[in-house]
């Protein structure tokens, strides 16, 4: 029976580590998508602008 509740505290453990080690690959990959996001609007008003009919283009 003691085996079994080592083997158990064993198992949960490395789960609470792999858990810990998901939730900060999250919080990085978060991170990086809200910087692409970012990025990705910037890109697309610049665009805008430089596509847009000017006042001066036109006589």
């Amino acid at each position: 029976m003691e085996h079994r509740i080592i083997e158990l505290e064993t198992r949960l453990a490395f789960q609470e580590i792999a858990l810990e080690e998901l939730n900060s690959a999250l919080i990085s990959q978060q991170a990086q998508l809200d910087a692409v996001e970012k990025e990705c609007s910037r890109l697309a008003n610049l665009l805008a602008e430089t596509l847009a009919p000017r006042d001066t283009d036109h006589p």
